[in-house]
C-alpha cells in the first residue's frame, strides 16, 4: 500500500509530468527548440543579415541535433553501460567538430561580418560553452528521467514480489496435490516402504524449496531445476501413464534465475496433458550459450480436445508480468499451440 501511494505521489508531481512522463514528450521537445531559437535570435547578431538569420537557424539545428544525439545516443549507449571513457572521447569529439566547424566558418564568412562582432577567439569559446552546457543539460535530464523511472519499477517489483510470495504461500502449495501425495505415500508404506521414503523425502524437499529456499532474489538454475524435477517425479508417481524428459546443455551450474519462474509452464504442462487414452508427457529442456539462457517446455495435449479454459490464465500472465518487471527487455517468452502439442520457449540474457 506504502509502494502504491508512493507511485500515485511521484505520478502526479508536476516535476515528473515535465521531464518524465509520456504525455507531455511534444511539449518538452516543442519548449526546447523554442527555448534555443529565442536564444539564438536575441543574442547579438555578428553578421549581416540575412546571413546572420541563415546561421541561427543552422546552430538551432546542430544545438537540437546535439542535445537529442546525447540524450538518445551517448548517454544510454555509453554513460548507462559504464563506458564513461568512451562516453566523454564521444562528447569532446562531437564538441571539437562543432567548434572547428564554427572556426572555419568565421573566417570564410568573414566579409559578412559586422563591425562590431565578438572577436574570433571569443566566438570559439562562446559556442564551445553553449555546446558544453546542452551536452551537461540532456545528460541530466535523462538521468532524472532514469532515476525516476527506475524508482518507480523498482516500487511496483516490490509490491508485485511481496503479493507473488502470498499467492506462492496460498496456492502453488496445492492442497489436493499434497493430499494426493500423502494419500500415495500411506498406501506405500504397507506395499513398498523404501518408495515410500522416497516420495516423502521429494515432497519435504519440494516444499522446503517453496517455503525457505525461493524467498531470496534470485537462486541457482540447478536448484530450480531440482525442484522442477521433484514435481515432475511426483507427478510420475501419481501417475501411470505420464513420463517426462529434463535435459540439460551448457553451464547451468554458474547461472543464478528468479525463483519460482518457470514452475507456472509446468504447472500448466502437467494441467492440461492428462490423456487417459494415451502415455502423456512434459519435456523440459534447459540451456546456457552465449551469455542466453533458454528454457523450453513441451507438453503432449489429449486426443480428445476439453473444456478446460484456456491454457495459463492468471498464473501465465502474472509470470508475463514478473518477466517484464525482473528482465525487461531481456527476455523472450514464444508459445506454440498446435494439435498435438503445446510448447513454451524462454529466453533471457544473462
Amino acid at each position: 500500500m506504502i509502494n502504491s501511494e508512493k507511485k500515485s505521489v511521484i505520478e502526479k508531481d508536476w516535476v515528473f509530468k515535465i521531464f518524465v512522463s509520456p504525455n507531455y514528450r511534444i511539449a518538452r521537445h516543442s519548449s526546447l527548440i523554442v527555448f534555443i531559437t529565442l536564444v539564438l535570435f536575441n543574442s547579438q547578431p555578428q553578421f549581416i543579415e540575412p546571413v546572420q538569420s541563415l546561421i541561427n537557424v543552422g546552430l538551432v539545428f546542430v544545438f537540437v541535433s546535439l542535445f537529442y544525439m546525447n540524450m538518445y545516443w551517448f548517454v544510454p549507449r555509453f554513460f548507462f553501460k559504464n563506458h564513461y571513457f568512451a562516453y566523454a572521447l564521444s562528447v569532446t569529439f562531437t564538441i571539437a567538430i562543432i567548434s572547428s566547424i564554427y572556426f572555419f566558418s568565421w573566417d570564410i564568412l568573414a566579409s559578412y561580418r559586422r563591425s562590431d562582432a565578438y572577436r574570433e577567439a571569443a566566438g570559439f569559446l562562446s559556442v564551445s560553452f553553449v555546446v558544453l552546457v546542452l551536452t551537461m543539460a540532456s545528460t541530466a535530464i535523462k538521468l532524472f528521467q532514469r532515476s525516476v523511472l527506475d524508482s518507480l519499477r523498482i516500487n511496483e517489483l516490490e509490491k508485485t514480489t511481496l503479493r507473488t510470495e502470498m499467492e506462492q504461500l496460498k496456492n502453488q502449495i496445492n492442497p489436493h496435490f499434497l493430499f494426493n501425495m500423502l494419500n500415495n505415500a500411506n498406501v506405500l508404506t504397507q506395499k513398498d516402504p523404501q518408495k515410500a521414503s522416497q516420495v516423502l523425502m521429494k515432497l519435504s524437499d519440494l516444499l522446503r524449496y517453496q517455503l525457505y529456499d525461493s524467498a531470496r532474489a534470485n537462486v541457482l538454475l540447478t536448484s530450480e531445476i531440482h525442484f522442477l524435477e521433484n514435481l515432475l517425479n511426483l507427478e510420475q508417481i501419481r501417475r501411470d501413464n505420464f513420463e517426462f524428459i529434463v535435459s540439460k546443455y551448457g553451464e547451468i551450474s554458474r547461472v543464478q534465475i528468479a525463483p519460482l519462474l518457470l514452475i507456472t509452464f509446468v504447472e500448466n504442462a502437467i494441467k492440461h496433458n492428462v490423456d487417459f487414452t494415451k502415455k502423456s508427457y512434459v519435456n523440459l529442456y534447459f540451456d546456457v550459450s552465449h551469455n542466453e539462457f533458454l528454457f523450453r517446455c513441451i507438453n503432449s495435449k489429449p486426443s480428445v480436445n476439453s473444456k478446460n479454459p484456456e491454457i495459463g490464465g492468471l498464473g501465465l500472465a502474472n509470470v508475463k508480468r514478473r518477466l517484464q518487471l525482473i528482465y525487461p527487455e531481456n527476455h523472450i517468452l514464444q508459445i506454440d499451440d498446435t494439435t498435438e502439442t503445446y510448447t513454451v520457449t524462454l529466453t533471457i540474457s544473462l
